[in-house]
């Protein structure tokens, strides 16, 4: 099930390529299908968002947006350990994330003013998976910034939402919600419709329809990222307990069939062991069929010769998830520059990231890590320059501004500070 391979092995620089380079592109069916939607919700706003959602959903829509109440009421239905589960999270992640708050700035000099002035989003919409999937973690991971930030309103998305879903989001400060989802939600938020608002920024994780989506309305709204499926990557050496490495492999092979599961380590019996500890406990998991063709696809470990190949492997590899079970985690970390976030030794397993530690659980995936970040509060702020001159400092500055508007043939650019330097009286 899980394929390992040896330094010596034939098509081992194929393959690892592959893995190096995993953002395949978007079907051509995935990308016209998503299109249409997106004319259709254009042209005919909620008709086409319920038309779709019974189409694909088999779910019949009345308001399009979930009345107070029977949200409150939903969410009540929480047990009430959830509850508290979901309030100790959003507390952790409020914690973490209020220290990424960031304030403008004002440089004055030789009556030159200038401004940097930092203002959060007006409006945003969390895109939140539903209908037999209950994600109240990615609800707090979206909606606990966007509220740090000082969002003005934020909408949730959400096809057909637990109360659990719905419990995360009155805590964590979500001020609407839609049982909408697909493409048609995310079209419906772009451009807006009667009932659903349109928005500046949509956030959040979906199916392959939804980041298509996201990615072809980018531009009228901004958006987080264009998601690719979940994947890991562990770095183990010899010291290292196969047990616990299995264990976390199959914690990213059952989020999705597509999902990657990566084993990067100098000991080739460890490898071995991983191996069977993989085959003893997928037997035992209720998504063992996901988490097994996640693995036939994409599960594998590298035998590499040493740690520091281990290390520059991972670096160019970008994995959304990095675990480090090695002797020493944090020098290994401190030689990693390209990870989504990184987690550091035995007892630091990704699910605590992706509840309870803090840090956000929405990380670049596909090899995106090499420019991409964490979602956070300064995903939804915008900055805007303020610039004030008097006249003297724009006549000290004048003839500079001449000089290169001419070296670019934009002559009235110059002419619009010579005229207002000119002597009373002058043609400028």
């Amino acid at each position: 099930m899980l394929r390992i391979l040896l330094p010596e092995d034939a098509d081992r620089a194929v393959l690892l390529g592959r893995l190096e380079d995993r953002m395949g592109a978007i079907p051509v069916e995935i990308e016209r299908s998503v299109r249409h939607v997106i004319d259709e919700v254009r042209a005919r706003g909620d008709e086409a968002v319920r038309a779709f959602t019974l189409q694909w959903e088999k779910r019949e829509l009345g308001d399009l947006e979930m009345s107070r109440t029977d949200w409150e009421r939903e969410a009540q239905k929480t047990a009430p350990d959830v509850r508290q589960a979901i309030e100790r999270a959003r507390d952790r992640i409020a914690r973490f994330h209020e220290q990424q708050r960031v304030s403008g700035y004002v440089l004055s000099e030789a009556g030159v003013e200038l401004e940097l002035k930092v203002t959060p989003l007006r409006r945003v919409a969390l895109y939140v998976p539903g209908g037999t999937a209950r994600y109240p973690s990615s609800v707090l991971m979206t909606a606990v910034p966007a509220r740090v930030a000082g969002v003005g309103e934020i909408i949730m998305v959400t096809p057909g939402p637990s109360p659990e879903t719905l419990y995360a989001a009155k805590v964590a400060g979500v001020d609407r919600v839609f049982p909408i989802g697909g493409a048609q939600a995310v079209a419906a938020l772009a451009y807006g419709t009667r009932s659903v608002p349109r928005v500046d920024k949509i956030v959040g994780p979906g199916n392959a329809f939804v980041a298509e989506a996201k990615r072809q309305v980018f531009g009228m709204v901004d958006i987080d990222q264009v998601a690719g499926p979940s994947e890991i990557l562990v770095i183990a050496d010899e010291s290292a307990d196969a047990k616990l490495v299995a264990a976390d492999l199959l914690s990213q092979a059952e989020h999705d069939v597509d999902a990657y599961a990566v084993l990067v380590t100098p000991s080739a019996t460890l490898a071995s062991q991983v191996a069977k500890e993989i085959e003893a406990q997928v037997h035992s998991l209720p998504r063992r069929a996901i988490a097994e063709k996640a693995l036939f696809r994409h599960g594998i470990a590298v035998v590499v010769r040493s740690l520091d190949e281990a290390i520059a492997f991972a670096d160019r590899y970008a994995p959304e998830h990095l675990e480090l079970m090695v002797k020493d985690p944090k020098a290994a970390a401190a030689r990693i520059g390209t990870a989504g976030a990184i987690f550091l030794g035995a007892s630091t397993p990704e699910a605590a990231g992706d509840y309870l530690a803090g840090p956000n659980h929405v990380l670049p995936t596909g090899g995106t890590a090499r420019y991409g970040s964490p979602l956070g509060v300064y995903d939804f702020i915008k900055r805007t320059s303020l610039i004030g001159y008097t006249k003297d400092a724009l006549r000290r500055q004048a003839t500079d501004i001449v000089r290169l508007a001419n070296v670019e043939g934009l002559q009235a650019h110059g002419r619009a500070v010579a005229i207002r330097i000119a002597p009373a009286g002058g043609n400028g």
